[in-house]
């Protein structure tokens, strides 16, 4: 019997502690930012950025993200309003996923160290789904996480099935011009679980 009982406590200690080894990393969107740039009449840029996004970064470098659409911020209502429906239609398409392995920047990365990598992800987005490059840095500092864009992502509208939305909002706001590529920046901080 207490054989039974001290094998019984071996493997749940054991359990706990690869519970602990393998822990999970998931995005603090209080201390992460997703942003993109539009520009408009040729010359005019200006800066909009997502306001709920979720993620998660699995032990074996496995790594989803998604953004909630509907929450895009331009600082202007009016505008927020026209891209989640003419531009996103949040109705039919809620989110954008992306999905990528980061097994290789992971890998020997201890606290202290980054590593910068392109590494291929895919991207759905409005109902299409691309293979993109992201160049990406990824530092470990303590337990935590922190993955960012070296370089801008460029999302060309045409490849998502955004540019008759893009003319739509041209449109309406009546400009002569909108750009149909947006470089789209992306600082996370990742936490474990």
């Amino acid at each position: 019997m207490l054989k039974t009982i001290f094998m019984a406590g071996a493997t749940l200690a054991s359990s706990l502690f690869a519970a602990n080894a393998v822990a999970d990393w998931q995005i603090d969107p209080s201390n992460s930012d997703v942003q993109f740039v539009s520009v408009k009449k040729n010359t005019i840029g200006e800066v909009h950025h997502f306001t709920q996004f979720a993620g998660r970064l699995s032990d074996a470098g496995e790594f989803s993200f998604s953004i909630e659409l509907a929450s895009v911020e331009s600082m202007i209502p009016i505008r927020n309003e026209r891209m989640q429906q003419m531009l996103f239609e949040v109705a039919a398409f809620p989110k954008a996923q992306l999905t990528a392995s980061l097994a290789k920047q992971l890998s020997g990365l201890k606290a202290g160290m980054n590593k910068v990598d392109g590494v291929e992800a895919t991207l759905s987005l409005h109902g299409k789904t691309q293979k993109v490059m992201l160049d990406l840095n990824v530092a470990k500092l303590g337990n935590d996480l922190f993955v960012t864009t070296r370089k801008p992502l460029l999302i060309n509208a045409k490849d998502y099935a955004l540019d008759a939305g893009v003319e739509t909002l041209r449109k309406v706001a009546g400009l002569d011009a909108i750009a149909h590529a947006v470089p789209v920046s992306v600082s996370l901080h990742l936490v474990q679980k």
